[in-house]
């Protein structure tokens, strides 16, 4: 398959990790951020960090967006469902979040709430369509990939004068979330790791695009190296990273030409610029409280906030005290350093968020890395 068969092939996996190994100075240690959960999804299912040297480590990022959604967030829509009685739709990741009490979606709709996994923005306002007496709120996630399908949704309804549809936004942005990591003193207090540079998230730069990266590179040294998903692709990115280093560059290179361009997509950043703005703050779990880090609707569309419409308030709740997706999410911990790990917190009975996706960093480990833990393997430096 074009674009997929030819980025898997494992003798130039092999190929690109004995460059690596060339390349990689013994006397320096490298240490690289990834900050998208499709690559960490990757690089546990593919095993690429068996591949890599002992001198380059990859730090897992907080780019799994169910996995960063804080505790708050889900008791607001749980809140909707059982108190409004509204009908909340969501994708599928997002159910089993866990929440205050003991509660998930999933676990409030076995009470009564009415809360429907849906796969796309669109199928929640279908919903609205046929059912006018029905109030449909959307639960919308993600970062800057997911917003233009929300953004889309939203106009739409405004267009066909729907009353029965809203949106709670916890749409989040890459860029903030890394400057976070960076400089801000909440996550030095709960603990920093040093960084030497970032692979850039995939499908979030090909709305993006590269440029929003350059003041990394500019005001903190760090280099960024874009990268597609594929094991190949992670890998060279994980090259051109270390040879950055080696030269003492810091700049922002792009190894997903097939898909990312400088400048994006401006057809869907003016769609996502014409319905949201930038909020003041919005809480993370694991980096806090972030500044100009979400995103939620313009005035001129508050009729489809259900912040607005629904009486249901934002609490800050506190994360479970022995779960430690916190400090895995900024790269402080491995999953294996937390107690709760494969034991307490599976992916049928996650404790922290980080447990629930696929491309969280625990259920990554969980399914690929664990065995290997145990045979003294290298995949527990991942």
């Amino acid at each position: 398959m074009k674009y997929i068969d030819e980025f898997r092939d494992g003798e130039l996996a092999k190929g690109i990790a004995a460059a690596i190994r060339r390349e990689a100075r013994p006397e320096q240690r490298y240490a690289f951020m990834e900050f998208c959960g499709g690559h960490t999804h990757a690089i546990s299912r593919y095993g690429v960090a068996d591949l890599l040297p002992p001198e380059v480590r990859m730090i897992h990022g907080p780019g799994c967006p169910v996995c960063v959604l804080p505790i708050g967030r889900i008791d607001q829509a749980i809140r909707l469902a059982l108190d409004e009685g509204v009908t909340v739709c969501t994708y599928g990741d997002t159910l089993r979040v866990p929440a205050s009490e003991g509660l998930s979606m999933l676990r409030a709709r076995a009470r009564g709430a009415d809360i429907r996994m849906i796969y796309s923005a669109a199928d929640a306002l279908a919903l609205a369509q046929r059912e006018p007496d029905r109030q449909v709120v959307f639960f919308a996630i993600g970062f800057e990939t997911t917003t233009p399908p929300t953004a889309l949704v939203i106009r739409q309804a405004a267009a066909l004068g729907l009353t029965n549809f809203s949106v709670l936004c916890c749409h989040v942005l890459t860029p903030s979330a890394i400057t976070a990591i960076l400089e801000s003193p909440e996550v030095r207090e709960l603990g920093t790791v040093p960084l030497d540079g970032f692979i850039g998230p995939a499908h979030v730069s090909t709305i993006i695009g590269s440029r929003p990266y350059a003041h990394f590179a500019e005001e903190y040294r760090k280099p960024v190296v874009i990268a597609g998903f594929e094991p190949l692709d992670v890998m060279q990115a994980i090259r051109m990273l270390v040879r950055q280093v080696n030269d003492g560059r810091a700049e922002i290179e792009n190894e997903f030409t097939r898909a990312v361009t400088p400048d994006g997509n401006r057809k869907a950043q003016a769609l996502v610029a014409e319905v949201f703005e930038v909020r003041e703050e919005f809480e993370w779990r694991g980096l806090g409280t972030v500044p100009a880090s979400a995103l939620r609707l313009r005035p001129a569309y508050a009729q489809f906030d259900a912040e607005l419409r629904f009486p249901v308030p934002y609490a800050a709740v506190p994360d479970h005290k022995a779960c430690e997706c916190g400090a895995i999410l900024r790269g402080v911990k491995r999953p294996q350093d937390c107690k709760l790990f494969g034991t307490v917190c599976t992916p049928e009975n996650p404790v922290g968020s980080c447990m629930v996706s696929s491309e969280g960093a625990c259920a990554a480990h969980y399914t690929y890395g664990r065995y290997r833990d145990v045979a003294g393997g290298t995949a527990s430096q991942a």
